[in-house]
């Protein structure tokens, strides 16, 4: 449902060879004034997709400001409202709040061992927030139950557990907004 950003990706020669390129992650729309993007192209951003929104969030993409811009709004108000700011953050200090919260240091491509897991007691997760379970499986908080993630579509309903604690997936800056009114865009397969 959504496109994201991470840089650029590819060599001259348009092979993937690294997972990030800069700080700036932001989720997009697939289709904004007709604009059309190359799927990999060097020295330009290349486009990642999201089976929805809560996944963008989890992998510590925030919404861009500009193809979303009501949501980012109401993304930044959230995470201020969260933080008790003065002023609304500005674009930088969200961006680095991720940077911090999404991977611990290192290089390659892989890095799903580099990635930061949170505990947080699981009935007190807002909608949207995706934790991993016991099987290393990532699932989504959504209402009373938790539904296993595909590449496709939201699986497996299980009740959410009324007590324990979760590893959390998302960042917290984004589990923040959440339980701030932020919403997120969900794939239909959630609501199934």
């Amino acid at each position: 449902m959504l496109t994201g950003n991470r840089g650029c990706v590819v060599d001259d020669h348009e092979r993937v060879v690294r997972h990030h390129s800069g700080t700036l992650w932001i989720s997009c729309l697939t289709a904004f004034r007709g604009w059309r993007w190359p799927l990999a192209r060097a020295r330009r951003w290349t486009p990642l997709f999201f089976l929805d929104e809560a996944v963008a969030l989890a992998a510590g993409h925030r919404p861009c400001a500009s193809c979303r811009r009501t949501d980012y709004l109401a993304y930044r108000d959230a995470v201020t409202h969260a933080v008790q700011a003065p002023s609304p953050l500005r674009a930088f200090e969200l961006n680095e709040r991720l940077n911090q919260e999404r991977l611990r240091s290192g290089r390659g491509m892989l890095r799903a061992g580099d990635r930061i897991l949170w505990s947080a007691p699981v009935a007190n997760l807002p909608d949207g927030t995706m934790v991993v379970n016991s099987e290393g499986q990532c699932e989504l908080v959504h209402g009373d139950f938790l539904r296993r993630f595909t590449f496709t579509a939201w699986t497996t309903r299980t009740p959410r557990p009324s007590h324990g604690v979760a590893a959390v997936l998302t960042p917290p800056t984004s589990v923040m907004a959440l339980a701030n009114g932020y919403r997120p865009i969900l794939h239909p397969s959630a609501f199934g």
